[in-house]
Formats: structure tokens, sequence, C-alpha cells
């Protein structure tokens, strides 16, 4: 805490020699080393081939939704791999830290990790897993050329992109939160150092690009879907995202705003969250949780999405009951704002409060249930092919239901009052988070691939990691439900009861087989790069698809679409099939697309800078950040350049190759 007891440089703010942690944390030291070795290499690869324009153009300034889609998938990908370390060093830590042993991470270090692990897991890999697929696919599934606002999307990306690097920045310079992943612990009292700063400001930042992207998401959803596609007839995935997109909007404001509130507290001295002068820091806990409940629906909706529209595939039949799917849908975004108590009835409400939201729990269990046993008829009869998406689905529906049945025990408060504070509640979150949304975008990936990409995946190790991961999360939670019926406490780093050190190992090893799943992974992407012309898809339909997104080439070319389809039935592309489609061949019009634009990463860039001079009293610097900022928005404005025309030469051009390549394919 030296940064408290000196007075703050002019310039530099709060940042002392002591800052930096590496001088005085070996695993933070060697973490900065191969953080640079691997950023040497990365620079040393795009200058050698020389891949800094087309990084810069194409992607970087690109507006076009499937490119922002891919680089969401990017972003969580990258972080997902610091968020697993983080989960790594803290079993290893629990099976370590027994009587005498305190084993190797101090508790500060303990706590900073585990606060890392659940913000990191959370806001910056699954939302860009979830933003990702729904920015990808969502135009593609509705029949659209683009979003509704192509710049808000490049810009919406580069702001979470901003709260992400935020947070990496903690782990070399000064340290993050030991709250917890919303901040919970010691409200009013809390650490006067940078840590919650950093949680702060890199939430507020990625805040403002998720509730971009869901404005934008929702309006795309409601004004750009193709003539004859009402709402009863789009695919179940773009009911998923238009019901996740609308949790966002409405929830994420509640979530910008309680940190306003404690920004406030923390650098202003006010009194909203503290015991002291008319606060109360239960403000806080209701106005995290009004957020914090709705965001696992954000997370799993789209999930449910991505299932609905593989098991249609791989079971070569409709989905069974799609308007109750659709009902029940709709239902869960309703309820997920009835349920926020159930996180806290041990905080004190009261017998009836608590009641009422337990039985709210309860009650949105049942359209959840009704969704697994849809997915169970749509299965029932039909011809399965147990592709890799299927198995992750088949995987989910096992994981899920029993994620789900823990989830209505702890929705029993008496039962919740025992269970609340334990491992059983850690347990149970992770079996609904990784059953639901880590499994799902697996299969949306696996899924997905050759539509982004041109090539499938290799099925042997798609499949080695399934079984992986399946088996690994098992062996790493099975012990910590048994753990949480012991009575063991969460968010400890060290025990004193010996007995209990073989089910922390036993959970290390599940964490070990995690590892070689998510290894596996990386080998698949790697062989099956390797072998992409053997796993080439030429048709742009490799699965027998059922939706308008397999209507494309694989990739799709930049306007989606040469004419804007027209729906007639729910499976739009099913039925366009079954009536003997043919492509249009001439006819082709000049098409009206947006142009990239450099002001989404300028301006995203300006706003880390100026999160990051809050962070450490820097004010000269951020106050010229923000100036900057506000100034280049204002320039934006003025740029009239935004969109241009796709000569119809260009179009033919591009539709007469893919003819061509269709025909090779059924030669």
């Amino acid at each position: 805490m030296s940064e408290q007891t000196t007075p703050a440089h002019w310039l530099l703010g709060r940042i002392t020699w002591d800052s930096i942690p590496m001088a005085h944390e070996p695993i933070v030291l060697w973490t900065f080393i191969a953080v640079v070795l691997g950023g040497m290499v990365m620079l040393a690869v795009l200058t050698r081939f020389r891949l800094w324009g087309p990084l810069w153009h194409d992607w970087i300034c690109s507006i076009d939704h499937k490119k922002i889609g891919i680089m969401y998938m990017i972003l969580g990908l990258v972080m997902f791999l610091r968020g697993f370390a983080d989960a790594v060093m803290m079993r290893l830590q629990q099976s370590m830290a027994f009587g005498e042993s305190m084993g190797y991470l101090p508790p500060h270090h303990y706590d900073q990790i585990f606060t890392a692990h659940g913000v990191i897991m959370i806001f910056f890999v699954a939302m860009p897993f979830v933003t990702g697929l729904m920015n990808y696919l969502v135009p593609l599934q509705i029949g659209a050329r683009d979003v509704s606002f192509p710049f808000l999307n490049n810009f919406s990306f580069w702001m979470t992109t901003g709260g992400a690097v935020l947070v990496m920045i903690s782990l070399f310079l000064g340290e993050f939160s030991t709250s917890g992943w919303l901040a919970l612990s010691n409200l009013g009292a809390q650490d006067p150092g940078v840590g919650l700063d950093y949680y702060i400001w890199g939430l507020q930042v990625a805040g403002v690009g998720t509730t971009l992207s869901g404005i934008n998401l929702i309006v795309t959803i409601i004004k750009m879907r193709a003539p004859g596609m009402n709402l009863m007839k789009m695919p179940v995935f773009t009911w998923t995202a238009l019901c996740t997109n609308a949790l966002i909007v409405a929830s994420f404001p509640v979530l910008t705003g309680a940190l306003v509130l404690m920004t406030l507290d923390r650098y202003l001295g006010t009194n909203f969250f503290t015991n002291d002068l008319g606060g109360n820091p239960m403000l806080y806990v209701n106005l995290i949780w009004i957020w914090g409940h709705p965001e696992v629906y954000i997370l799993v909706l789209p999930a449910f999405g991505v299932f609905s529209e593989v098991v249609a595939t791989f079971s070569r039949k409709r989905l069974f009951g799609y308007t109750s799917m659709v009902y029940a849908t709709v239902c869960i975004t309703v309820l997920s704002y009835l349920v926020w108590l159930h996180h806290f009835f041990t905080m004190g409400s009261g017998a009836t409060v608590n009641t009422f939201f337990g039985i709210t729990t309860m009650i949105i269990s049942i359209p959840t249930g009704a969704k697994i046993f849809n997915w169970l008829f749509t299965m029932y009869k039909g011809r399965i092919r147990f592709t890799v998406p299927m198995l992750w689905t088949v995987g989910f529906m096992c994981t899920f239901a029993i994620g789900g049945m823990t989830g209505v025990l702890l929705a029993v408060p008496p039962a919740d009052f025992v269970l609340h504070n334990s491992l059983f509640l850690i347990a149970h979150f992770h079996n609904v988070i990784i059953g639901g949304v880590v499994f799902a975008v697996f299969a949306g990936i696996n899924y997905w691939f050759p539509k982004a990409f041109g090539y499938k995946l290799d099925e042997f190790w798609g499949k080695c990691s399934f079984w992986f991961w399946l088996v690994g999360f098992w062996v790493a939670f099975t012990p910590l439900y048994i753990l949480g019926l012991m009575g063991v406490t969460r968010r400890v780093s060290h025990f004193e009861d010996p007995s209990l050190q073989i089910w922390f190992v036993i959970a290390a090893c599940g964490a070990a087989l995690i590892a070689i799943g998510i290894a596996c992974f990386f080998i698949q992407l790697f062989v099956s790069y390797l072998r992409r012309e053997q796993l080439r898809d030429v048709t742009g339909d490799p699965w027998g698809g059922r939706t308008l997104e397999w209507a494309t080439s694989s990739p799709p070319p930049q306007y989606n679409f040469a004419f804007t389809p027209v729906v007639h039935e729910i499976d739009a592309w099913w039925d366009m099939k079954k009536h003997g489609y043919r492509r249009p061949l001439s006819g082709f019009q000049p098409i009206h697309m947006p142009a990239n634009t450099g002001a989404g990463v300028v301006i995203g860039a300006l706003s880390t800078v100026f999160g990051f001079a809050m962070i450490w009293h820097m004010w000269p610097l951020a106050i010229a950040s923000f100036v900057a900022t506000v100034l280049a928005s204002i320039i934006h404005t003025f740029n009239y350049q935004r969109d241009y025309y796709i000569p119809a030469a260009e179009v033919a051009a591009t539709e007469d190759a893919r003819t061509q390549q269709l025909a090779a394919a059924h030669v």
C-alpha cells in the first residue's frame, strides 16, 4: 500500500517502482517474459510477411460483421487461455495448501487470481464468444447484408477489447482487485489500491461496447429481415439473439450505474455503498445482482440457440415445437428479472421475500426444461449423425440437466442457507456455464467453421477435445459438489483439515484433463489448416443445413447475398432446397455497402488510455485523453465517405466463380 502513503506525482499519478509486481513476484516475471517473447515473434511474423497493411485495412478497420464476429472469437480465445491459467493456478494452490504447507500463492495473490478468473471468463471470454457468434450469424440468418449500424459494430468490438487490455495490464503494472468477480467483499471499506479501479474501468469501457452491440443487433433483427420472414419464421438462434440483446440493453446500464456510484465513493468520497452517512452496502448487492442474473441468461440463451440449430441439422428433422421454443425463450427473458435475490437469500431479506424469489427461481427452470424435451423429441426417430457439434450437444444435455437440478436445489432457501457459501455453489455455477455456454461455443465453432473459412475442422481431434472436456469437467467439479455438501467454504486459499486434500487433488486432475481438451482443440485448428484442401467445402452447405446462412458460399462474399432471399417457411433454406431452388445467374445490380473506417479503433484506444489514466490518478493524461476521445468522435461525424457501391460486374464475377465451383463439386 506504499502508493497510498506517498503523494501522487503530478504526471505519473500513483505509479512508483513498487507498482511493478514482477520485481517481487517470480510467477508474474516469467509470465511477462513469455508475453514479451510471444509479442516479438508476432511482430516479426507480421513484418516478415508484410501483413501490417492487410491487418489494418481488412481487419482492424473492417466493419464487415463477419470479420468483426471472427475478431470477437479470437479475443475470446486469447482471454480464455489467461482465464484458464488462473483456474489451473487455483486448483494447484488448493490441492497443496493444507496444514503446515501454505502452497505457493500468498493469500493476497490468490484473491487477485480468483477475481481475475471470474471477471475474465464472464466479461472477456463468454461475452466475446456469444457476441462473436451473434455478429457473424444473425445478418446471414435473416438474409441481410450487414448489421444496421456497421460503424457502431466496429466501435463496440474495440471498446470490449479496450476493457480486456486494461485487465491484462493489471498483471504487469499494479495489481488486480481482490474483491471477487462482482466486487462484493468489504463493501465500503475496500482496498484503496489500484486493483478495484482496474476492475471498475475495465468493466466500464467494455460495458459501453456490449451495450452498443446489443442495440445494434436488436435493430438489425427488427428492421432488416428478408421479405417474408416474420418473427415466427426466424431461426431459433436469431430469436435467442434478439432476447439476449434485449437483456443486454435492459441490464448493462444497471451495471454501469452501480459502477459509477462505486467510482464516486472511491474518487469523491461519497457514501452510496458504505454504512456511514445514510449509505447502504445492500444497495450495491441488489444493483449488481439485478444485472448479474440476467447476465447468466445473456450467456446461456444464445447457447440454447446454437444447440437448436445443431440438433435440427444433425437429426435431419425440423426442430420439434418451434413455437414452444420461442415462447420458452421469451419466458426466460422476462423471468430472468424476477429471480436476482436468490443470490443472497442469506443476507436477511426475510422469509416472505425469500419465498417469493425461491418460487420464481423454480418457475424459470420450467421453460428451460421444456427446451431440453424439445431437443430430445427432435432427436427421437431422427437420422442422427454424431458429428463433433452433435457430440457437444448431447454432452450439454446430460451436463446441463444436472447443473439445472442443483440450481433448483439452491432455489430452496433453507437448503441455500446451508450451501450458499460452500463449494457446492461453485460447482453448480460451473456446471451450467461450462455445460451450457462453453460446450455451445465449441459446438458452434465446429458447426459454423466451414461457413467462415471454407473448410471443415478435423473430426478426430474434435472428438478428442470433446471427450477430454466432458470427462475432465466431471472429474474437476464432482469433488466440489461433495466438498460443498460437507460444508467446505468457497474463496479459501488454505485448509486445516488434511482429510479434504484428496478431493482437491482429484479436482486438480480434472483441470489437467480439461487442459488436454483445450490443447486438442488448438491441435484441431492447426491440423485442419494443414489438411484444408482435403477438408474443403465448396458447396457452402456441408451439413445439409436448414437456415439461410447455408445458402451462400463458404466463406460468404462481402455482400452476403447477391439478391435478398425471399422466405416462405420456418427453415428457409431447407424449404428452398425442397422446392428446387435455382441460383440467379444474371441480372445483378450494384450493391450498396458501408465503407471501412479507422475511427472505431482510435476512439476505443483513446477511451482505454482515459481508463488507464483514471486508475492511476494521472490527471493531465486523463483530461487530455477525454478531450481527445470527444474530439475524435466529433471528427468522425464529419466523415461523409461512409459507403460505396460494389459494381454489378464485380458481383457477376463473384457469382460466376461460385457457379463454376458448384459445377466442379457436382462432377
